[in-house]
Parts: C-alpha cells; sequence; structure tokens
C-alpha cells in the first residue's frame, strides 16, 4: 500500500467517525426533550405512510405527503425553532470532562453526606429545596444570572439558604464538582403533559433541566417533604431516604467506574 492510499483510507475513517459523532449527539440531546422526541416519532410516521401509499399506488394520499415532504422541513424549523435551538445549544454545551468526574470517592462520599444531611433536615422540617448538580453539560447560562456563592458544599449551607425567610430559598443552587456555585438559580419549567398537575413549580423546574441537560435534579417538597430525583429527562417521584442516598450515590459515580463494576459483577456471576 502506498502512502496516499493509506491516507485515502484515514480520511475515509475520519469523515465516516465525525458523522457518527454528529448523530450521536443529536440523537442523545434529542432523546432528553420530549418535544423533538415527538417531531422525530412524527416525522418517521410520514415516511412510513409514504412508503405504504407508493407500495399500493395511493395516487392521491401519495401526493399530499409529497408536498409536505417537500416544504416539511422548512415548516419545522420555523414552527419548532425554540426546540431545535435548544437542542443546538445543549451539544455546545457538552463538556469533553464533566465536573464531577474529577472528584475523588472520597470527595464524593463528602458531597452525598452533605446533602443527605441537609435533605434529612429539609425533609424533616418541610422546607422546599430544588438542588442541582452540574455533570458533563455546562449550567454556565444558569449560573450567570444566579446570586454567585462560590462556597465549599455543607449541610448548615444549604439549610440557610432554602430557610424560608431567605432571600434565595425560592430558587435552586447548583453544585459543581464539591463546590455550591450560585443560589437563586431559575429553570426552565418542564411543558412534559404526562406530569401530574399537583406537582408544583419546583418538581417541573426539576425535570425542565433534566430534560435540557444531564443535570442531576434533587427536589424537597415544601407541602409534604417527599423527596423527588429528576435524572436525563424522567422524574423519579417520592423516594424514600434509602432510595433517595442510593440514586444519588450510582448517578454521581463516573461511567467509567459503573462499567467497572457492571463488568465485575458479570466475571464473579461466572465464577460461581
Amino acid at each position: 500500500m502506498t502512502l496516499a492510499s493509506i491516507w485515502a483510507i484515514c480520511t475515509k475513517v475520519i469523515d465516516i467517525a465525525f458523522v457518527w459523532l454528529i448523530f450521536y449527539y443529536i440523537l442523545k440531546n434529542i432523546k432528553n426533550n420530549v418535544k423533538m422526541v415527538l417531531i422525530l416519532k412524527g416525522i418517521i410516521l410520514l415516511f412510513a405512510i409514504k412508503i405504504i401509499s407508493t407500495l399500493l399506488n395511493l395516487y392521491t394520499i401519495g401526493l399530499i405527503l409529497e408536498y409536505v415532504l417537500e416544504w416539511g422541513p422548512l415548516a419545522i424549523i420555523v414552527i419548532f425553532q425554540p426546540e431545535i435551538r435548544n437542542v443546538l445549544e445543549s451539544i455546545g454545551r457538552t463538556q469533553l470532562l464533566g465536573r464531577h468526574k474529577i472528584l475523588t470517592v472520597d470527595e464524593r462520599e463528602k458531597v452525598v453526606y452533605e446533602i443527605m444531611d441537609a435533605v434529612e433536615y429539609l425533609k424533616k422540617n418541610r422546607i422546599g429545596a430544588l438542588i442541582v448538580i452540574e455533570r458533563n453539560m455546562s449550567l454556565q447560562e444558569y449560573i450567570e444570572p444566579a446570586t454567585k456563592v462560590y462556597a465549599d458544599l455543607t449541610s448548615p449551607l444549604l439549610g440557610t439558604i432554602f430557610f424560608p425567610n431567605s432571600p434565595l430559598h425560592d430558587g435552586g443552587v447548583i453544585i459543581q464538582g464539591d463546590r455550591l456555585t450560585c443560589a437563586g438559580a431559575v429553570f426552565k419549567t418542564s411543558m412534559n403533559p404526562s406530569l401530574s398537575k399537583r406537582l408544583g413549580t419546583r418538581h417541573r423546574a426539576a425535570l425542565g433541566i433534566a430534560e435540557e441537560t444531564d443535570a442531576l435534579a434533587l427536589v424537597v417538597s415544601e407541602e409534604t417533604g417527599r423527596l423527588s430525583i429528576a435524572s436525563e429527562g424522567e422524574l423519579h417521584y417520592n423516594l424514600t431516604l434509602d432510595e433517595f442516598r442510593m440514586m444519588l450515590v450510582e448517578e454521581l459515580k463516573p461511567k467509567a467506574e459503573i462499567f467497572y463494576n457492571a463488568d465485575e459483577e458479570g466475571t464473579s456471576d461466572k465464577n460461581e
């Protein structure tokens, strides 16, 4: 093989890799956006009907679908511009290395301890709270307009911020690594139609940030003291303290460590 042929193969591999990477990030962000998922399902349905109409020679429906598919992309861009913008912003916010991944095991344990100690206090006293933990995607756009704190994460600090008389208790806090970056942060609320109408603004904001980013959102209900966690576009509602702690620990683990543990379990099962 000549140097030119080797270079041609390398460029083709790089080209294909970039295409797959683009599709991966687009599909990953679409998955967490309810409206974009519905749009994608609608497009797939239209293509399916078009194929059926062609096979069965359905002239009228085929002609209508030709116009729809021809002008559909332009209509989607105009009508769903906010959703498309959110997906592109999510891709732009993605970091190669998530802030939570740099934490050591001891640091993660301390973060979990401080959060759980605060959550138990807030739950017992029926104090509402919204705690958002940044992961791979940057939350800088929510940090900028919020009140900066930049302090070590501690249970008393969380309790003080969310105390009813505090001017920051209505907003959420954002944690980066083992530091509390800001308080009084405001997040977009979820528009998911399947969400119960009984849930308040905190739960909708938690689900909203979990739909837009890969952040982990922890909620303590002010009315009932119930605990919830929003992650990857899903809201896990009314968790017990043990369930809450276990899910928090699992979600804060770096992916490499999760895969490593899964491999270890699989090996032990085989040995048995």
